[in-house]
């Protein structure tokens, strides 16, 4: 069997890696310096908008990379090439394309000093893949037939069809077997107390509060300068901001309207400068369209709205151009992108398709058929003014083409039990390959699937093209597929997509040579400026 190399290969971009979701710190110096190091300059606390739900690879962490506790056997750079991690090298993939051959680094050692071997990597992948495990992204491996050891330091995935972008999924996190199958994968501590190869060990989780970091003394990538990590989990943007103003956080993620607030050079408190940093990404808003509703499971509803949406006044009101339009979860610059799918903001006809339909305008000017008022309920998650004014932004359109959108917020746990019947103003966004969103968020075998097809969409074109789309490394046939979904989106929508968002951070400028990565719907403690944190070097 000959092999190729897939040295080379790029990712479009990273999927975050550490989850973020979560409620607002509730004291001034909860997660800031105090009690972190102040002063110290090797310490670093940033603040977030969310926090993970579990901090074990097994049930979803980390699962795109980055997770700075544990490392894949892959890794992304700062172009977004794939690059060894706890592999030797990039693997060695058979003519065609189902088998991919792995050589592990030698001398790595988890935190608790025991060695990493090929039987860890087993471990991870099997134990992902049984039906017992909670994992709720395991589709995205469905194309494994079988993970093998082949000595200590070989493993060979044999795949059951040529999955394209396979490599893309060996970032996934190892975890150490010693360990994790001592206990039970859903309910064990290992989700709290996590114990990897990262550069940082972890050292304690405040839940709503923070995640604290020390830096991993024998990484095999070398000691991290940063000796002290902190996420702050601050879900309040206007806290969030009030707290760098006040020189508690080295830097943090803002929407662009507070982001906007801090000028170039501007001191904190502290007399720290500030500088704000732009990372490009695949990030959407959008609007679920619940198929069980009888009002945005028409899909003339469906259609009006998706014309409705005046997308470039959100770009320019709500992003203040921090950002473009979206059509799909494919951004328009992206080669995967189909053209000629751009729906342009057309009220008349929305006007016209709902008239067609039969939903004619009530004397308070909302439309009804058969009856029904053209109503529905709209939930955003609090404390997010992103999402907040998407929300409210639909809203008036909506009404504009005679439909009442009636917007409210709520925790997740508030939001979760209505998705089923109620829209959520949503996100995500996975650069590294249109499979990984994709797939999850249309294929019908996922309809209701936790925050899996959010609108229980089913259409029989879509899922025929996604299929062929993941079983297939022709570049030229999935991107067929994919615009066929794309053409098909447009014609039966699932979602309407609002915009694709720009991450703005605001920082600390004490570091040198500070960079982002395109990056993912912000779920990830491995995105920002903090993304290599690991590799960061103080300014003389």
């Amino acid at each position: 069997m000959t092999a190729r190399s897939i040295r080379g290969v790029t990712a479009a971009a990273l999927a975050g890696a550490m989850a973020l979701l979560a409620a607002a710190c509730s004291t001034p110096n909860d997660g800031g310096r105090s009690g972190t190091g102040a002063g110290d300059p090797g310490t670093a606390v940033v603040g977030i908008a969310n926090e993970p739900e579990t901090l074990s690879p097994l049930l979803g962490f980390g699962k795109d990379g980055n997770s700075k506790i544990f490392d894949g056997l892959l890794a992304h750079d700062a172009g977004m090439k794939l690059k060894p991690a706890l592999a030797a090298g990039l693997p060695k993939v058979s003519d065609d394309g189902t088998t991919y051959t792995y050589t592990l680094r030698e001398g790595v050692r988890f935190s608790d000093g025991k060695p990493f071997t090929a039987d860890d990597v087993v471990f991870t992948y099997e134990t992902i893949l049984d039906e017992k495990t909670n994992n709720a992204s395991k589709a995205e491996l469905d194309a494994i037939d079988k993970v093998e050891k082949k000595d200590a330091r070989t493993v060979v995935f044999h795949l059951k069809y040529p999955y394209a972008p396979f490599a893309e999924r060996t970032v996934l996190p190892i975890v150490p077997r010693h360990i994790a199958e001592k206990q039970d994968v859903n309910s064990g501590d290992f989700s709290t107390k996590p114990v990897g190869t990262g550069p940082y060990i972890l050292t304690g989780w405040s839940k709503g509060e923070k995640l604290t970091f020390k830096a991993n003394p024998t990484y095999w990538g070398g000691a991290p300068k940063v000796k002290k990590f902190t996420m702050a989990i601050i879900k309040d943007d206007d806290v969030r901001a009030t707290r760098l103003r006040t020189g508690e956080l080295d830097g943090a993620i803002l929407p662009p309207n507070l982001a906007a607030t801090f000028k170039a050079g501007e001191s904190g408190k502290d007399g720290k400068g500030l500088r704000t940093v732009t990372a490009k990404t695949f990030d959407y808003r959008n609007v679920t369209l619940p198929s069980a509703h009888p009002v945005t499971g028409d899909r003339a509803v469906r259609r009006a709205l998706d014309l409705a949406v005046d997308r470039e006044a959100m770009v320019k009101g709500i992003l203040e151009g921090a950002g473009k339009p979206a059509y799909g979860p494919v951004p328009t610059d992206s080669p995967w992108f189909a053209k000629g799918t751009e729906r342009p903001h057309d009220l008349t006809k929305a006007q016209q398709i709902l008239d067609e339909a039969g939903w004619k305008p009530g004397q308070d000017g909302i439309r009804e058929k058969d009856g029904r008022r053209a109503s529905f309920a709209l939930w955003y998650l609090s404390g997010d003014t992103l999402r907040q004014k998407h929300a409210l932004a639909f809203a008036s359109d909506a009404k504009k083409a005679g439909i009442e959108v009636k917007v409210q917020s709520g925790t997740w746990e508030a939001i979760e039990p209505n998705m089923k019947n109620d829209a959520v103003l949503g996100g995500g966004g996975s650069p590294a390959d249109p499979d990984f969103d994709q797939y999850l968020l249309l294929h019908s075998s996922l309809a209701g699937d936790g925050f899996n097809n959010m609108s229980r969409y089913a259409d029989k074109t879509v899922d025929e093209q996604l299929e062929a789309a993941r079983r297939t490394d022709d570049p030229a046939r999935r991107k067929a597929a994919y615009d066929k979904i794309q053409h098909q989106l447009a014609e039966n929508p699932a979602y309407v997509f609002l915009t694709h968002v720009d991450h703005l951070y605001v920082v600390k400028d004490e570091w040198k040579d500070l960079t982002t990565q395109v990056e993912p719907h912000d779920h990830g403690l491995g995105a920002g400026p903090w993304w290599n944190v690991e590799d960061w070097q103080p300014k003389k």
